[in-house]
């Protein structure tokens, strides 16, 4: 682990659901990156899949304008949202500076 992955904690909202209703390819999740000097930032992983279900639920029961729009905070799109996926994309967006313009400081 290096000094990056250190300073910083992950919880997944996902991880605290029911065994087997958790699906990366087609789902989201909330993410709290929780920082050693206790500030939270928080951000929403949504896998590029899932839009297409939400979409299609919201034509059928009539939300967002029967599926003409959808939006949801800090969202963040992802192939697929697994730790491991959110966990890089976190690093990255660390690495790159992007961090703060992409979470929300909670």
């Amino acid at each position: 682990m290096n000094d990056k992955e250190q300073e910083y904690t992950v919880w997944l909202e996902a991880e605290q659901w029911k065994r087997g209703e958790w699906t990366p390819d087609d789902d989201s999740t909330d993410a709290i990156v929780t920082w050693k000097d206790g500030s939270r930032w928080g951000a929403t992983f949504v896998a590029y899949q899932h839009i297409q279900t939400l979409t299609e639920k919201n034509k059928r029961t009539g939300e967002c304008l029967s599926g003409a729009y959808l939006w949801m905070r800090e969202m963040i799109l992802v192939d697929q949202v697994s730790r491991s996926r959110i966990e890089e994309v976190i690093q990255h967006l660390i690495t790159s500076g992007e961090f703060t313009q992409v979470f929300r400081d909670l």
